[in-house]
C-alpha cells in the first residue's frame, strides 16, 4: 500500500494509491466511504493506522475500484511537507562509503556506533522540484540518496525485536549537503539543512508490503550516469538496530522521519570531485519505492 501527499488544483491532503498505481484515492473520501472522518493530512493519519483498519480500508479500496483521481492531474508533494520535528539521520552507516572517505580530514573510519544528526524540517522538499544552489552560501553541492523510515507509533527504549512495530512505512530521502559548509563548521547541521537540501519521496510503502529484513537496490544518478548503487542490507547497523538505539532514553514519535545513511560514490569522494551544478538532474531511486526526482536550480 502506497501513501501520498499530493496536490489537487490548490488544495492538498493524503491519499492511497490505488492497486494499480494510476489513480490516487483521498484519505478523506476513504473514510466517508467507511463511515468515518478521517484527517486530511497524512502525518495526522498515521497514529490511526492500525493492521485492523488498513485491511478494512484495502478491502473498501477493492469495493470502490472506479473512484480516485487520475494521477497526471495531481502534484505529489514530500509524503510528509512539514515534519513536526527534525529529521533523524545516519552518517557513514554503509562501510563502502565509510572506506570512500577515511583519507578526508575530519571524516574519520568505519563506525563501531551509529553516528547521529539532523536536519532541519525546513530542508525538507517534494518529489520534480528543484534543489536550490544558495550560490551565495555554498560551492560543493552534493547528493546522497538514502531509505528513509516513517515511524508509525510512539515509543521511547524499544527493544530490537519489537522495533518493526514502531514503524508506518519508507520512503526516498536525498541527504543534500553543502559539503564546504560541513568542512567549515566541523560538524554536519548546518550544510545538511538548507531549505530544499532533503529532497523525500515519491511515495511511502507501507511496512506490511516491506517486511525486515529486506534487501533493496538503491541507485542515484545524476544526468542518467549512475553514481551509486548498492544494497540495503549492506548497512553497518540495520533498521531494528537503529531505532532501538535511537530511542533509548528518548522517545519517538509517529511522523518522525529516519535516514539510514548513503552508499559509496557520492561527489566529494571522487577523483577529482563532482559537485552538482545548475540544470543537474538527480534520480535518487530505491526498488520497491520508487524514483524521487529533482534539479538543481
Amino acid at each position: 500500500m502506497y501513501f501520498v501527499t499530493y496536490q489537487y488544483n490548490a488544495f492538498s491532503e493524503g491519499g492511497i494509491l490505488t492497486a494499480d498505481e494510476t489513480k490516487v484515492l483521498p484519505i478523506t473520501t476513504i473514510g466517508k466511504l467507511m463511515g468515518l472522518k478521517f484527517p486530511e493530512r497524512l502525518i495526522d493519519f498515521i497514529p490511526l493506522a492500525t493492521d485492523e483498519l488498513l485491511a478494512d480500508i484495502k478491502k473498501v479500496m477493492t469495493e470502490h475500484q472506479n473512484l480516485g483521481i487520475n494521477l497526471g492531474l495531481v502534484k505529489l508533494l514530500a509524503p510528509i511537507p512539514k515534519p513536526p520535528r527534525n529529521i533523524f539521520c545516519l552518517g557513514k552507516n554503509y562501510a563502502d562509503h565509510a572506506k570512500e572517505i577515511r583519507n578526508i580530514p575530519s571524516m574519520g573510519d568505519v563506525p563501531e556506533n551509529p553516528i547521529y544528526f539532523s536536519k532541519l524540517p525546513t530542508s525538507v522538499t517534494g518529489p520534480d522540484t528543484v534543489i536550490l544552489s544558495h550560490a551565495k552560501a555554498t560551492k560543493q553541492i552534493d547528493y546522497e540518496v538514502e531509505l528513509a523510515i516513517v515511524i508509525g507509533k510512539e515509543g521511547a527504549d524499544i527493544p530490537k525485536e519489537d522495533a518493526e512495530d514502531y514503524i508506518f512505512g519508507y520512503t526516498i530521502a536525498n541527504d543534500i549537503t553543502a559539503r564546504d559548509l560541513q568542512k567549515k563548521h566541523s560538524q554536519w547541521y548546518k550544510g545538511k539543512s538548507l531549505d530544499t537540501f532533503c529532497p523525500l519521496g515519491p511515495r511511502i510503502l507501507h511496512k506490511n508490503d516491506l517486511k525486515i529484513p529486506f534487501d533493496l537496490d538503491i541507485t542515484c544518478r545524476i544526468n542518467g550516469e549512475v553514481r551509486q548503487h548498492s544494497n540495503t542490507a549492506r548497512m553497518i547497523f540495520d533498521i531494528p538496530s537503529i531505532i532501538s538505539d535511537l530511542s533509548q532514553g528518548m522517545t519517538l514519535l509517529p511522523g518522525d522521519i529516519i535516514l539510514t545513511g548513503t552508499p559509496a560514490g557520492v561527489g566529494f569522494a571522487l577523483d577529482p570531485p563532482q559537485f552538482l551544478k545548475h540544470g543537474d538532474q538527480i534520480e535518487a531511486e530505491i526498488e520497491k519505492i520508487g524514483i524521487l526526482r529533482n534539479t538543481i536550480e
